[in-house]
C-alpha cells in the first residue's frame, strides 16, 4: 500500500476542509503519523471489533485530520467531510465519541488523552485482552501538569501495551515550544518517567512505522515515540508558520495548495 499517496490525498483534503475554522497547521502536521498507523501499524479491521488497537487523539483541536483518515479507511463516508464545522453536521472542531465511528473519547482539553489511553490500557490488560493503545499528544501540550501525573501512574501500571506519540512540530498557540520549554530534553524526561522513548523523523513513514513496531522499548514499559515534525507540512509558504495555527485557508489558496501538493509526491 502507497502511504505517501494517502498522506497526500488526506492532505489535499485538509486544505479543502479548512476553507473555514482553525488549526490547519496542526492538522497537517500529523497526516504522516496517522497515516502509518491506520495503515500500516494498527490492528483494526473495524471500529467495532472488541480485539481492535485503541487510538486516543488528545491534542483534539487536529481532529479533522482524523477524521479524513477514518473516511480515507472506510469507516466513516467521504461525504461525510464536507460538512466539517457546518450547522447540523456530525464533524466538530473536537472529537466527540460517538460522533463517528472509530472516536474512541471525547477530547480538546489538553492533558487528557495520555489519562484515558492509560485506562484503556489498564482494562486490556485486566481483560487479558492483547490490543495495544497509542496516544498522540502535541509537543505544547505536554507541558500541562495531568500529562506527567498520567506518565508517572503509567509506568507505575507497566503498561507496555501503552504508546504514546508526541507531535513535535515547535509551535503552539501563543509562541514556539522552545521559548516555553526546551524541546531538546523531551526524551530525558520521558526516560526520567521510567517510560521507553524513541526520537523519529514524523514525516518520515518507514522510520515511524519501525519505532511504532519495536515498541514496547523497555520491557514492562509505557513507549513514546517523539515524532519531529513541521507545521503545516506540505504547503510551503505556510510551513513552519505560527499563522497556519488559527487561519483558515484562503479560497482563493485552495487550488494552488492542492496543485502544490500533487506536484511534491
Amino acid at each position: 500500500m502507497n502511504t505517501a499517496e494517502i498522506s497526500r490525498e488526506i492532505r489535499q483534503r485538509l486544505v479543502r476542509m479548512h476553507q473555514t475554522g482553525s488549526h490547519f497547521g496542526s492538522a497537517m502536521s500529523i497526516v504522516d503519523i496517522l497515516t502509518v498507523l491506520y495503515f500500516r501499524v494498527m490492528n483494526i479491521a473495524s471500529p467495532d471489533d472488541p480485539g481492535r488497537d485503541r487510538f486516543i487523539l488528545s491534542k483534539g483541536h487536529a481532529t479533522s485530520a482524523w477524521y479524513t483518515t477514518l473516511a480515507r479507511k472506510g469507516f466513516v463516508d467521504e461525504k461525510v467531510l464536507d460538512t466539517y464545522l457546518k450547522d447540523g453536521g456530525q464533524l466538530y472542531g473536537h472529537p466527540v465519541r460517538g460522533g463517528v465511528p472509530g472516536v474512541e473519547a471525547s477530547t480538546g482539553s489538553l492533558g487528557h488523552g495520555i489519562n484515558i489511553a492509560s485506562g484503556i490500557a489498564l482494562a486490556g490488560k485486566n481483560d487479558g485482552r492483547d490490543y495495544r493503545v497509542y496516544v498522540l499528544m502535541g509537543d505544547g501540550e505536554i507541558q500541562e501538569g495531568s500529562v506527567w501525573e498520567g506518565a508517572i501512574l503509567a509506568a507505575r501500571l507497566k503498561l507496555d501495551n501503552l504508546v504514546a506519540i508526541v507531535d513535535a512540530n515547535n509551535l503552539q498557540g501563543f509562541d514556539r515550544v522552545e521559548k516555553i520549554q526546551p524541546i531538546r530534553t523531551f526524551r530525558k524526561k520521558w526516560e526520567a518517567f521510567e517510560w521507553g522513548a524513541r526520537e523519529v523523523d514524523g514525516h518520515d513513514h518507514d522510520q515511524l512505522e519501525r519505532a511504532l513496531r519495536e515498541a514496547p522499548f523497555v520491557p514492562g514499559a509505557p513507549s513514546v515515540v517523539i515524532a519531529r515534525t513541521t507545521k503545516c507540512k506540505g504547503v510551503k509558504e505556510m510551513e513552519d508558520c505560527f499563522e497556519s495555527h488559527y487561519l483558515s485557508v484562503p479560497k482563493d489558496k485552495v487550488e494552488c495548495y492542492c496543485r502544490e501538493l500533487e506536484e511534491e509526491q
